[in-house]
């Protein structure tokens, strides 16, 4: 009888070390940002679920941690953000986390390199924006480079090769799926590429003003024609002078179009507007309306796309 119980007792031993050696069959994975949830889905795809922070409707410019979301992040296996010049809630909690645990797109060695350099606080251009400069450094902080990195095809293929790694690492069990699922996203990701070069190629030299600075890196990557934005943070209204040089612009139409966005309506957008025969159009830089899933995130740059063509060819 005892001999049986030491048989016994040593099989489980063996298959409970075997389960932890072959890795864990489920993970939960936090994904900071809607877009950052995209690349994570596709890569997770039928693996394990990925969960978003920032609500639809929400600005990664000012949001602040439920209690909810930061038992979800100390909980986590993986939390993936972009940095903490982008998600300002985040870098307190993400702190508290074992560095394996995190994963800052922004600090990937390949995509350092493909950084931009995101627009000067000044360029607001009045006292008032001045004036409120303590306010905006206390909310959001904009360092040397524009950090709205998933609007760059590439830069999220960088992230997605990085996420399967470390999804690699916690299920290695669910290698064949997910190196099926990172192969699927990086031909999907280039098929999407040459659709939207295809799409936008007719509206490339049409001039726009964009809400905020959020697109470098879309705009950059296809070409596009920017002539400004409105303002660099958000949360703080454009000054005066820089609204009369945007108005100057459209009044001598060097401009067809000017777009808010879904999280910012401002009213300031429709009076500079007002009287000229530019076209007013909506870019959303977070896909509200797009679910996670295994094609999100090219249904995201595809939907960006199609705003941008929808309003400058003047529909």
């Amino acid at each position: 009888m005892l001999h049986n119980k030491k048989q016994l007792a040593c099989g489980l031993f063996a298959l409970v070390s075997a389960a932890l050696s072959s890795g864990a069959a489920h993970a939960d994975i936090v994904a900071s940002i809607k877009p950052v949830g995209f690349i994570a889905a596709a890569i997770a795809d039928g693996v394990t679920p990925v969960k978003v922070l920032l609500p639809d409707g929400a600005s990664e410019h000012d949001y602040s941690l439920r209690p909810s979301d930061i038992k979800a992040i100390r909980n986590a296996d993986l939390v993936v953000w972009i940095g903490p010049d982008m998600e300002a809630f985040m870098p307190r909690i993400i702190g508290q986390l074992p560095a394996k645990k995190s994963l800052e797109i922004a600090d990937l060695s390949d995509v350092k390199p493909l950084l931009m350099r995101g627009a000067e606080d000044h360029e607001e251009g009045d006292a008032a924006a001045d004036h409120n400069h303590g306010v905006m450094d206390q909310h959001h902080h904009h360092g040397e480079f524009n950090m709205h990195l998933w609007l760059s095809p590439e830069i999220a293929r960088n992230a997605a090769v990085a996420i399967h790694a470390k999804l690699l690492e916690l299920m290695p069990r669910s290698k064949d799926k997910l190196d099926a699922n990172l192969q699927y996203f990086e031909a999907s990701l280039a098929q999407s590429d040459k659709d939207i070069e295809k799409q936008l190629a007719p509206v490339k030299d049409k001039g726009y003003f964009v809400f905020h600075d959020a697109y470098g890196y879309f705009e950059k990557h296809y070409g596009l024609s920017p002539l400004g934005h409105f303002t660099v943070n958000p949360e703080i209204q454009p000054g005066a002078q820089h609204l009369h040089f945007i108005r100057t612009q459209l009044v001598e139409q060097k401009a067809v179009c000017v777009f808010a966005e879904p999280q910012f309506r401002p009213a300031v957008i429709d009076a500079v507007a007002r009287g000229t025969k530019v076209h007013k159009g909506t870019l959303d830089p977070l896909g509200m309306d797009v679910r996670l899933g295994k094609d999100s995130y090219v249904k995201f740059l595809s939907q960006l796309s199609s705003q941008y063509t929808s309003c400058l060819k003047g529909a």
